[in-house]
């Protein structure tokens, strides 16, 4: 990914460096599939908790290829499965999304102690940010 410039990355952070709601498209056959997940943004990636049986991700499986879009913003990237939510090496992003997603995160939606609750990270590759009349893209 080209770096955001500083202004582009405070706005990001202001927009997203929370619980985000953006949509997620996939594709699978060609097909297009869009839904709306809860998102937090840090350093050029948005990460998701999810179901590593769900649909989404079989579709990355396949193809990591991915585009997103959010408040004023659009992009594509690469879905990459970091895994269980409770392993080691995620130790530091799930302190991070349990601080972020704390509303809900214990709402019974997530079982954390199935190794099938993953953080799905999406690796910016290239976008477009709107703001007041600015165009960033990278």
């Amino acid at each position: 990914m080209k770096q955001l410039s500083q202004e582009a990355e405070q706005i990001m952070v202001e927009r997203f460096g929370k619980d985000a709601l953006i949509a997620l498209a996939t594709t699978e056959n060609g097909v297009p599939y869009v839904r709306h997940v809860n998102a937090y943004y840090e350093n050029g990636a948005f990460y998701i908790i999810t179901y590593a049986l769900s649909n989404k991700m079989k579709q990355i499986a396949k193809n990591p290829a991915v585009a997103i879009a959010g408040d004023w913003f659009t992009a594509h990237g690469t879905g990459i499965n970091l895994g269980y939510f409770g392993k080691k090496e995620n130790q530091a992003i799930a302190g991070t999304l349990k601080k972020v997603f704390s509303q809900w995160i214990d709402n019974g939606h997530n079982d954390f102690t199935d190794e099938n609750t993953i953080i799905l990270r999406i690796d910016l590759t290239d976008g477009l940010l709107l703001s007041h009349g600015t165009r960033y893209e990278f």
